[in-house]
């Protein structure tokens, strides 16, 4: 299990760190019913990184995802192509980053947030989580790595949810800030939001690049073996 863990936890940081999610519990916080919303909307994330994790390990071990102590072919070429992906979407946020971050925009639908029922901030923290495709796919690959072990289900289970608790730190940070943070709360949580939204092109672009050159070695690795 531990080197399971080693695996996914580099996963779980990068999504931890992804700034969309990160700037949009700020925005839902300020909201007036903001303790309720950012709650919803952090039970959302967990919920769908949960079970996206879940599918994926669903898939994974009833399709052999470990074969004689080894993983299947078929996570080699998975992953192989995550990480295609993954460094492909890189290179190309990378090109696109803002030259002046001070110039960079978030996306229009954040200017709605105020504006959204506590179901909709529910289904808003769920769908950033597993149909994000900044999320889905280091997800993906966490689930992968986890099927593939040959891991007792319920180690697979307290794998998923370590990857899980990771991931959602990002959201529990400025949660918790505001929970306890007091006046001073609005002032921090504002200077996050905006060094968030000035190199949230460039942090992904990194991220991405790295973690999709990891993928491609683990997917070499796993067809050439």
């Amino acid at each position: 299990m531990g080197k399971v863990l080693g695996d996914v936890l580099g996963f779980a940081a990068a999504v931890a760190v992804s700034p969309l999610p990160i700037i949009a519990i700020i925005l839902i916080l300020a909201t007036p019913r903001g303790r309720l919303n950012g709650v919803l909307f952090t039970v959302g994330w967990i919920l769908g990184l949960s079970a996206l994790g879940a599918v994926m390990l669903g898939i994974a071990s009833p399709a052999g995802a470990s074969a004689h102590h080894q993983p299947a072919t078929w996570v080699g070429a998975l992953k192989l192509a995550l990480g295609l992906f993954l460094a492909l979407f890189g290179a190309r946020q990378w090109h696109r980053r803002p030259k002046d971050p001070s110039q960079a925009r978030l996306p229009k639908w954040m200017g709605a947030i105020d504006r959204l029922t506590p179901a909709r901030i529910l289904a808003l923290g769920l769908a950033l989580a597993a149909l994000n495709a900044k999320n889905a796919p280091l997800t993906i690959a966490a689930g992968a790595s986890i099927g593939s072990a040959g891991l007792p289900v319920g180690q697979q289970i307290a794998s998923l949810a370590i990857f899980v608790l990771i991931a959602t730190l990002g959201l529990l940070a400025p949660l918790g800030v505001f929970l306890l943070g007091g006046e001073r709360a609005r002032t921090t949580l504002g200077s996050w939001k905006d060094w968030a939204a000035q190199h949230n092109a460039a942090v992904m672009a990194v991220l991405f690049f790295v973690l999709g050159l990891k993928l491609l070695g683990d997917g070499i690795s796993v067809l050439a073996s």
